[in-house]
């Protein structure tokens, strides 16, 4: 396996009993760049991330991470990695500075280098006038930041994020990837899993996953380009019957109300979008408008599950 890859897997599954979590997913991710996880609950990311942090043992196939093959190679690899569950996972009744401290024992930094190294990440991270406040005592975006520099205090070469944004606002999630992004410049490979479209297009590749399998995967703007499907966009005066009616007809994965715009996304196999909309809605008088437009990611999500999650809340 490369050297040019922090990250390579072939075949990698794990069964639990007769569930298959993870499917012989395939992966080549290249050192320092950011790769999501993009998928719903239960696709498989956090399963792959604890097979590939050595957590779990895979039930088949195998993979390599940080030149370390798994499973055979896990202690050695689990120096190198930072891991940060979506659930904030460090002890609440300690302040911030000493669960900093804390993670500094654990990666046995010595203590002069600890010292320097605690107080470069608070004042990075905004958190020096928190140090001596308990960390269940801070908000949801603190307590981020310093989950964030807790993972990092040993400056690993590998971060394993798992849906690290799912519990802050809008503005801390936009500051925590600021911080991916500078940790990445400084040559830190990342793995994020997300459900947010906006999260996944910040990524330089990215692997869409659908029942423990990886239905998709590239650059966002790749997988835009080569996108399996044809996207509408309709404006009407009646958007709910609108949706109704072109929701159940053949060939049509999914249609999305923004406002009084509708979105709909239509297999390939549908040779003129166009006229099967227009077929449709044949005899209803109803005023519409209609075109083709560019897909986004979310697009590309739907049709790379045949719109089974969007189909399900309809």
């Amino acid at each position: 396996m490369s050297g040019d890859y922090a990250i390579t897997a072939r075949g990698l599954t794990r069964r639990f009993g007769t569930v298959i979590a993870v499917d012989h997913v395939d992966l080549a991710i290249s050192r320092a760049t950011i790769y999501g996880f993009l998928g719903p609950n239960g696709s498989g990311k956090s399963t792959t991330i604890r097979m590939l942090c050595g957590l779990l043992t895979p039930s088949e196939g195998e993979a390599e991470v940080l030149g370390h093959r798994i499973p055979g190679e896990a202690e050695a690899i689990k120096r190198k990695i930072g891991y940060m569950t979506q659930r904030f996972s460090l002890y609440e009744d300690l302040t911030v500075r000493e669960n900093l401290e804390f993670m500094a024992d654990v990666y046995s930094l010595p203590r002069r280098s600890a010292r320097q190294r605690i107080g470069q990440l608070l004042d990075k991270y905004n958190l020096a006038d928190r140090e001596r406040q308990r960390a269940g005592t801070l908000s949801g975006g603190q307590k981020q930041r310093l989950a964030l520099a807790a993972v990092t205090v040993h400056e690993p070469e590998l971060l394993f994020l798992d849906e690290p944004t799912s519990a802050v606002d809008p503005q801390s999630r936009r500051d925590f990837w600021e911080s991916l992004f500078e940790l990445c410049d400084k040559g830190t490979t990342i793995l994020v899993s997300t459900h947010y479209m906006d999260e996944a297009e910040r990524c330089h590749g990215l692997a869409i996953l659908d029942r423990g399998r990886v239905v998709a995967d590239g650059a966002p703007q790749e997988l835009e380009r080569r996108i399996d499907a044809s996207v509408v966009e309709m404006e009407t005066g009646d958007s709910r019957t609108v949706r109704r009616l072109l929701t159940d007809l053949p060939g049509v994965l999914s249609v999305t109300q923004l406002g009084m715009r509708l979105r709909v996304l239509l297999d390939r196999s549908v040779a003129d979008p166009l006229a099967l909309i227009r077929t449709g809605l044949i005899g209803q008088r109803l005023q519409f408008d209609a075109r083709l437009t560019h897909p986004n990611l979310e697009d590309v999500f739907v049709a790379a599950t045949q719109g089974r999650y969007l189909k399900a809340q309809a």
